[in-house]
């Protein structure tokens, strides 16, 4: 299992730091802020107070053993690059930093860094894909020219199979699931269930969301059907 550290337990750095150690993942949490090490104690593996930005710091509890590195350090530029480089002199394979502009991007891409985030922007960029779309549920930006989006059935598709819509012929996307709600057990309330792999004989019920792969002005596209 592959373990992880996160460095700066800002907003973000705490997130994911939690999310990581409740998927069962061991996670070495860094900051400078005892306080905020003991809150997060309880949540991860191992929470230690430390200077990140000390190379021989960062050596002393075991930063190489880790598979991927998280920089969750925004608003201090020196800081966060000065961390990425010495998370790349250690060895880390994979670091993943949090950049608060493009700029700050670019220069921790060129450093080293193997994947750069930026929350707010994605964050932003999701929430207005969601306000002008009122069909979509879901819209995860791949890269500038891809995306992945939860889509509402439209009226035309329903009762028709995934062959007779055609959607790759048609549109130049592909249907990589499909969720449905259904009647649970107790038949009180609805329960969910993703269908991964859909087959081309697989007819669209009302209410179904169909989630699409491809090129965004493929999706727009369809999305104009509603």
């Amino acid at each position: 299992m592959r373990q992880f550290a996160v460095i700066g337990m800002g907003r973000f750095g705490a997130s994911v730091a939690e999310a990581l150690s409740e998927k069962g993942y061991q996670v070495l949490a860094i900051d400078t802020d005892e306080s905020i090490i003991q809150d997060i104690s309880d949540e991860v593996t191992q929470a230690v107070c430390l200077d990140a930005t000390d190379e021989k710091a960062l050596r002393s509890v075991g930063i190489e053993n880790v598979d991927v590195a998280i920089v969750g350090i925004g608003t201090n530029l020196e800081a966060s690059i000065l961390i990425t480089l010495s998370l790349k002199e250690i060895g880390i394979k994979e670091i993943v930093c949090k950049a608060i502009s493009q700029d700050h991007k670019k220069v921790l891409e060129k450093i080293g860094a193997t994947r750069v985030v930026q929350p707010e922007r994605e964050m932003g960029t999701r929430v207005a894909n969601s306000l002008v779309s009122t069909n979509v549920i879901e819209h995860i930006e791949l890269s500038g020219e891809s995306s992945i989006v939860e889509l509402i059935s439209p009226k035309d598709f329903i009762g028709k199979s995934l062959r007779e819509i055609d959607v790759r012929a048609k549109y130049g996307v592909n249907v990589i699931a499909l969720k449905r709600k259904i009647p649970s057990a107790s038949k009180k309330e609805e329960e969910e269930i993703v269908n991964v792999s859909p087959k081309a004989e697989d007819v669209i019920n009302r209410g179904d969301i169909l989630i699409i792969l491809g090129p965004n002005e493929n999706i727009e596209k369809l999305q104009k059907k509603h």
